[in-house]
C-alpha cells in the first residue's frame, strides 16, 4: 500500500530499493497507488484499495501469480489500510458490471508497521482531539459529515480495522514502535488484544524507541516480513 496520511505517490515512483528483499525472495510485488484526500475521502480510499486487490487477482493468470497467495504490507496510513483489507476483504460481486469486481478483495497474509486501528479512540496520540472526533490533521480526509459528531461515530467505526475483527482474518504481524506519539503503540495493543479474543493468528513487535518510522526498518524489519510472508504465503 502506497499509502502516508491517506496520500499516495504516483504509480511507479515507489523506490525498487523498499522492495529489494521481498523481490530476492521471488515475490510478484504491486505498488498500489491510490486515490488521495482530500479530493478523496477515506471511505473511497478504502474502496480504491479493495478494488486494487481485485484487479491483482482478476489478472492473476496474466501476472503469473497465485491468486489464492497474496500478501499486504504498508505503513501508517497503508497499515490501517492493509487492515481494512485484512478485516473486510471478501468476495466479489457475481454478476458486476466491470467483471474485475467479481474477484474476491481478500488477502492471505498482512506484515505491516504502526497502524491506526481505532479512530473512535486515538488515545495518547498528538492527533486526538480530545472530544471522540476524528484525527486534527485529518478531519477533511474523512468528509464534510465527519463534523458532526453522530455522524462521525458511524464512519469512525465503519473505518477503523478494529470494529471489523473476526476470527478467520489472515495470519497479521504488526511491528510497531513503544516512542511512537502519532499513532502510539496502544492502538496495536487494541487491535492485538480483539484479535486474540476472537482466536486470530497475529503477532506484535514492539521496536524499543522506535518513533513513526526509524533506521532500519527497510531492511531488518522488511526482512521480517518477508519470513512472514515465507510461512504463510509459500506452497506447501
Amino acid at each position: 500500500m502506497v499509502s502516508g496520511g491517506w496520500k499516495s505517490d504516483q504509480p511507479g515512483s515507489t523506490p525498487v530499493w523498499m522492495l529489494a528483499t521481498l523481490l530476492r525472495r521471488g515475490y510478484t510485488v504491486f505498488a498500489i497507488s491510490h486515490i488521495s484526500q482530500p479530493e478523496a475521502t477515506v471511505m473511497e480510499i478504502i474502496e480504491d484499495v479493495q478494488k486494487g486487490i481485485r484487479h491483482v487477482r482478476y489478472h492473476a493468470n496474466d501476472y503469473r501469480i497465485n491468486p489464492d497467495r497474496i500478501g499486504v504490507t504498508g505503513g501508517s496510513a497503508g497499515g490501517h489500510l492493509s487492515l481494512m483489507l485484512a478485516t473486510t476483504g471478501g468476495p466479489g460481486m457475481i454478476e458486476a458490471e466491470d467483471p474485475v469486481d467479481s474477484a474476491s478483495s481478500a488477502v492471505q497474509a498482512v506484515a505491516i508497521f504502526f497502524p491506526v486501528t481505532d479512530l473512535l479512540n486515538l488515545g495518547s496520540s498528538t492527533e486526538n482531539p480530545g472530544d471522540g472526533g476524528p484525527p486534527k490533521s485529518y478531519v477533511e480526509a474523512f468528509g464534510p459529515d465527519s463534523r458532526n459528531m453522530e455522524k462521525w461515530k458511524d464512519i469512525g467505526r465503519q473505518t477503523s480495522p478494529i470494529y471489523h475483527v473476526h476470527e478467520s482474518m489472515p495470519p497479521i504481524l504488526i511491528h510497531h514502535g513503544d516512542a511512537d506519539t502519532l499513532t502510539p503503540l496502544e492502538q496495536s495493543e487494541w487491535f492485538m488484544e480483539r484479535a486474540l479474543e476472537q482466536g486470530a493468528e497475529i503477532q506484535l513487535k514492539v521496536h524499543p524507541g522506535g518513533e513513526h518510522g526509524w533506521l532500519s526498518m527497510f531492511l531488518f524489519d522488511l526482512d521480517a516480513f518477508g519470513a512472514w510472508f515465507d510461512l504463510h504465503l509459500q506452497e506447501g
